[in-house]
């Protein structure tokens, strides 16, 4: 467990690749080139509200990560450490790249993230407890409305989200894609977005997190 003698050097990644944070740390390290060994932590698997788990976390959320003893939980803020410790350019060190780069993983989590969650508990979880036919439009409008910004600004870019080239950006709009096409219900052709994780998916690194089993 977590709280045993950690090998010195040794990052673990404490979480279930179904979870799509998990699967943003865990790409992420990949990119980079990083080794790493994997917990799995989370429902139906080991409850993080265990006590052990709850000492790393208290939120009771995955993923954390164990780096040579340091902790750190918040998928967005493990992806920019280990890039950033390892000097990947996956993360600019040039401070206007950078936050571009930052821009859209922060409107990922915060702006796009929430409008699919009744959708996705509804309609591809097939959860009973979702089950407001108003509510499952709602979402599907919102989830719909933030996916044609994110069509708008690929457009723009021609390929990647910033700066030309690969970014933490990618990686978490690629699996927020992924989910979007892998949620039953009728979508605007979207076509940038399409290119943009088609692209990602044609990756070794891609096709490990964008499959059918990790929608």
């Amino acid at each position: 467990m977590a709280d045993e003698p950690q090998p010195a050097g040794e990052l673990v990644i404490l979480g279930r690749i179904t979870s799509i944070n998990v699967r943003k740390v865990c790409w992420t390290a990949d990119l980079i080139g990083l080794s790493y060994r994997t917990e799995v932590w989370g429902l139906p698997h080991r409850d993080p509200r265990e006590a052990d788990f709850l000492k790393l976390n208290p939120n009771a959320q995955v993923p954390v990560i164990l780096d040579d003893g340091f902790v750190l939980w918040e998928s967005g803020a493990i992806m920019r450490y280990l890039a950033d410790r390892h000097i990947s350019a996956l993360w600019p060190t040039d401070l206007k790249e950078r936050a571009l780069v930052d821009q859209w993983v922060t409107w990922q989590g915060t702006e796009l993230n929430p409008t699919w969650m009744y959708a996705v508990n509804a309609l591809l979880r097939k959860n009973p407890a979702y089950s407001d036919s108003a509510r499952i439009e709602d979402s599907v409008a919102r989830w719909s409305s933030a996916m044609r910004i994110l069509e708008a600004h690929l457009r723009q870019t021609g390929a990647f989200v910033a700066n030309g080239r690969l970014s933490l950006a990618d990686i978490v709009l690629g699996l927020s894609s992924h989910r979007w096409f892998s949620t039953p219900f009728d979508k605007p052709d979207l076509p940038a977005v399409t290119a943009h994780y088609a692209m990602l998916k044609a990756t070794d690194a891609g096709a490990k997190y964008l499959g059918e089993a990790t929608p």
